[in-house]
C-alpha cells in the first residue's frame, strides 16, 4: 500500500500555488493555464490548497521581507521528494522591483529553486512546460530510490 502512496506524481502533479508579492499578472496566467482553453488538469495537473498534500511548489513574485519565513515554513511543510517551480521574472530576478528597499531578492535567495519559466507575465504555455519539466525531476528522482 505504501508503495502506491510515494509514486503518487506518476499519474497526477499536486501543485501549490504561492504569492510571494508579486503583481499578480503571473496569478491570472496561472488561472488561465487551469481553465478550459489550455485546461492543465487533462495533463494530471492539479492545484491543492495546503503544501503538506503537494508535489511541486509553484511561486510568483519577489520575497518581500514579510514573506520570507512564511515561504520557508512553505517549503519545509511539502513532502520529499519535492519540486520549486519559479514562476515570472519578478521572481527570477526581480525584475522591475530590483533593489526594492523590501525585498529580499529572488525566490532562489530564500528557497531552491528547480524550474525557472520567464516572462512578464508567462504564458500560459509556459507554466504548463515548467511544470511538467519539474514533474520529469521529480520521475527521475523517484527513480533513483
Amino acid at each position: 500500500m505504501t508503495k502506491g502512496l510515494t509514486k503518487s506524481f506518476k499519474k497526477a502533479l499536486w501543485v501549490y500555488h504561492c504569492n510571494s508579492g508579486s503583481c499578480n499578472g503571473c496569478d491570472i496566467e496561472i488561472i488561465a493555464a487551469l481553465c478550459p482553453r489550455y485546461d492543465a488538469e487533462r495533463f494530471g495537473i492539479k492545484l491543492v490548497g495546503t503544501p503538506r498534500h503537494a508535489d511541486a511548489l509553484l511561486i510568483t513574485g519577489p520575497v518581500t521581507r514579510q514573506l520570507v519565513e512564511k515561504v520557508k515554513r512553505v517549503y519545509e511543510q511539502m513532502p520529499d521528494p519535492k519540486a520549486v517551480i519559479c514562476v515570472g521574472n519578478c521572481g527570477n530576478t526581480g525584475d522591475v522591483f530590483y533593489e526594492s528597499y523590501n525585498l529580499v531578492g529572488p525566490i532562489d535567495n530564500v528557497i531552491p529553486v528547480d524550474v525557472y519559466v520567464i516572462g512578464c507575465p508567462p504564458r500560459p504555455e509556459n507554466i504548463i512546460n515548467g511544470v511538467t519539466k519539474a514533474w520529469m525531476k521529480l520521475e527521475t528522482l523517484e527513480a533513483k530510490k
